[in-house]
């Protein structure tokens, strides 16, 4: 199974929805899945893939670029969050408080370059009631920016660790995620990503708005940030209409089309008893 694949716990929320016997061991998946919403083919840019392998992406959208790029034998699943929301029943009483905001990210190959500061002042002079900062690992390690939003006043928490070359992948990562999702009224982040349309699938209202700062190196072939808001406007801004939004994010996350547990099962190669991946 490539790495990527158990990354957030992705293989293994799919291999409960599966109802495999030992979901905390999936079987090897034969192919690649999307583990992050992107407005490319589905895959991390510069990722070397063996050709004619199947390829799991997240929504039709994503499988007919993909095709476009050249690439063979592509099937749109849903993505990952989308079977564990299925599986999760939300709380009786909705009982949602604050924000919860998610600042762009980088990871172990690339940093983020931008002023937290002034991400700070403008998110302090929108929100209404309390926030929560969700930092990605790779920021939340880092003392200074971790400081910068606790003396803010801001609840400071991290999901958990992505996990990388087979090692250190956090399981219980998105099943956190739609916890702290739940609790809050609004989410919001200063760059489109995949926990915009997780907040928005989990009940909760969504904008994107402030300084979208740069990542370091990055791949513009897909058209970056100002594609972003070109292509989804809607989502930008202090406030936006939730039942529009909401709509954006079940099509990105294939929402409505999620597959039954045998033809999952059939498509990732679990039809059979497979040797197990630690």
């Amino acid at each position: 199974m490539h790495h990527a694949n158990y990354y957030y716990g992705h293989a293994h929320v799919l291999a409960r929805y599966c109802g495999l016997t030992d979901p905390a061991h999936p079987p090897r998946m034969l192919g690649y899945l999307q583990h992050g919403w992107n407005i490319g083919d589905g895959m991390a840019p510069g990722v070397p893939l063996v050709n004619g392998s199947p390829m799991f992406v997240w929504s039709e959208e994503t499988r007919r670029r993909s095709i476009s790029q050249g690439r063979r034998n592509v099937l749109a699943i849903g993505a990952p969050f989308a079977y564990l929301t299925e599986m999760t029943p939300a709380p009786e009483k909705d009982e949602r408080e604050g924000t919860i905001f998610y600042p762009f990210h980088g990871w172990e190959g690339q940093q983020v370059m931008g002023d937290h500061r002034r991400l700070i002042d403008e998110v302090r002079s929108v929100e209404d009631g309390p926030v929560t900062v969700c930092l990605y690992w790779n920021e939340h390690r880092v003392r200074g920016i971790r400081r910068l939003y606790e003396k803010a006043g801001f609840r400071v928490i991290c999901h958990g660790y992505r996990g990388f070359w087979w090692r250190e992948h956090d399981r219980d990562f998105l099943d956190r995620q739609l916890i702290e999702l739940r609790r809050h009224r609004r989410v919001v982040s200063n760059r489109l990503c995949s926990a915009i349309w997780y907040g928005l699938l989990a009940g909760a209202d969504a904008a994107v708005y402030g300084d979208p700062m740069v990542l370091e190196d990055g791949d513009l072939t897909f058209g970056g940030e100002p594609r972003l808001r070109r292509q989804w406007p809607e989502v930008y801004g202090y406030t936006t209409d939730r039942e529009t939004c909401l709509a954006l994010a079940r099509r990105e996350l294939g929402a409505d089309n999620l597959a039954r547990p045998t033809e999952l099962r059939h498509a990732l190669g679990w039809a059979e008893p497979l040797e197990r991946c630690a």
